[in-house]
């Protein structure tokens, strides 16, 4: 088994999910929203970091995978977007855990079949794949969506491999 956690950068809203990965079966652990604190830039980042650590010394994940960010027009929105992706990449690298990196088209494709998918279509599809998981709202599903992806496309699959031929 590899617990993975899957977040989406956020600078006011930061998701993360945690799921369990045993061969192709995938179960709910948590999930939630770090949302940041205070109105100033160095502090935002500060509390992400602080709740974000926590969630990994809490769970323990063993993998992790975080969205890419797309740039749109609004390049100052992109670029406070890029600090706090640069949080959710920080936080489980000094916890000693490698990270994946998803588009989003190919989560939503992973995820929903579809790389265009609304947040609606993806809610119920990671409910789908996490029977009786209580999402905390968009941000979280998303997450747990990028867990998914994760533990799909051999993140989480090679970290079992490697795990199970080193215990044999």
């Amino acid at each position: 088994m590899i617990r993975v956690i899957g977040i989406d950068p956020g600078l006011r809203n930061l998701g993360w999910g945690i799921i369990d990965v045993t061969g192709s079966r995938l179960a709910h652990v948590a999930n939630g929203v770090c949302q940041s604190q205070g109105s100033d830039m160095a502090y935002r980042l500060l509390s992400l970091h602080a709740q974000l650590s926590r969630i990994i010394t809490t769970y323990r994940p063993q993998s992790a995978a975080v969205e890419q960010t797309f740039v749109n027009k609004d390049g100052a929105g992109s670029l406070k977007l890029g600090q706090a992706r640069g949080i959710a990449l920080l936080v489980p690298a000094q916890a000693g855990l490698e990270v994946g990196e998803y588009a989003p088209n190919t989560v939503k494709k992973t995820v929903v079949g579809v790389g265009h998918a609304d947040k609606g279509q993806i809610a119920h599809m990671v409910r789908m794949q996490l029977p009786g998981a209580e999402i905390a709202g968009p941000d979280a599903a998303d997450a747990l969506a990028i867990a998914i992806c994760h533990a799909h496309h051999g993140g989480a699959s090679a970290l079992a491999a490697a795990v199970a031929k080193a215990g044999a």
